[in-house]
């Protein structure tokens, strides 16, 4: 199959076209996907559809993705919640809705073009011309702790790290249905999706190890509240293996409800914690981040269903 044309089948029936779409190419802003339908990138049966056809369960939707521009990295003004920093690295807390580099339908406007801004031309290098420093990414409706390096020497020390699992990575989450065990661990290889290239999915075939471990904040009506420890950092770890064990995250649409719930659209899942060693002074160095404002308003609404 072409490398830019994916298939795509909806699973409910009554969702617009450009919805979905928008739900499942995360890295496309809806005003993206609108652009494609009506450049006629979009077909069902061979046939172009318009940005509000009304999709049924079982519809089969080709996309035609347009060939990557080159788009010159841009420093931008652009707030940053810093939780640490000194010249080889920087802590910053993500807002949620933040893409961490450019892609497709985000040029920019990213966490790498602020980076720019605030950092100056001392980002590593390791990363590659669009993603200088990062060293590991989290999900745009993900917020929460992102380490940066600053030089080539911290990149590869932290890299190290992230390989050998000692860089300890807490999040905090909302899923669907009662958890009735109170901690657990999610053992299972992820992969690329057979026939969605843009989700993974626990799979034998193609895939990598990938573990998780969870315990139980809290109990509510029908959702419980869950800190998540990852021992591997596989893409979309913790939202395909919540989702494997029958309680995806609250707002996933990709893996989980098809609609929005509690008035959340996009995972609620908050990177809170980060424990690492710090490569050049060889001391621990523990980031915290607060949940932030979506979160608790969720938590709220929850409150007086707690059991």
């Amino acid at each position: 199959m072409d490398d830019n044309l994916i298939v795509i089948t909806a699973e409910e029936s009554g969702e617009r076209i450009d919805a979905l779409l928008a739900r499942c190419l995360e890295e496309f802003s809806r005003s993206a996907i609108q652009r494609l339908i009506e450049q006629g990138n979009v077909s069902l049966s061979g046939r172009p559809i318009k940005k509000n056809y009304k999709c049924s369960a079982g519809d089969c939707f080709q996309i035609l993705l347009p060939e990557l521009e080159e788009v010159p990295l841009i420093a931008q003004d652009i707030p940053l919640d810093v939780v640490y920093e000194d010249e080889d690295l920087i802590v910053v807390n993500k807002v949620r809705g933040m893409v961490v580099h450019p892609a497709p339908g985000h040029p920019d406007g990213t966490l790498v073009n602020a980076l720019l801004w605030h950092c100056g031309d001392t980002l590593s290098g390791v990363g590659g011309e669009k993603r200088p420093g990062i060293v590991h990414r989290i999900d745009k409706d993900t917020s929460g702790l992102l380490i940066v390096a600053k030089n080539d020497f911290a990149h590869q020390g932290l890299s190290d790290q992230l390989s050998d699992h000692s860089l300890y990575r807490e999040y905090e989450a909302i899923v669907r249905g009662n958890i009735r065990e109170d901690s657990g661990t999610v053992d299972a290889p992820i992969g690329r999706h057979p026939t969605d290239r843009k989700r993974m999915t626990v799979t034998y075939k193609n895939s990598k190890p990938a573990v998780t471990h969870w315990q139980v904040i809290s109990r509510y009506r029908g959702y419980t509240h869950i800190r998540c420890r990852l021992e591997t950092g596989r893409t979309h770890q913790i939202r395909v293996h919540m989702a494997s064990i029958g309680h995806p995250l609250l707002g996933d649409y990709t893996y989980g409800a098809p609609s929005p719930d509690k008035g959340l659209e996009g995972q609620c899942l908050h990177a809170r914690r980060l424990r690492f060693i710090h490569p050049r002074t060889g001391e621990e160095h523990i980031s915290e981040a607060p949940l932030p404002p979506y979160f608790t308003d969720v938590i709220n609404k929850l409150g007086g269903e707690l059991i």
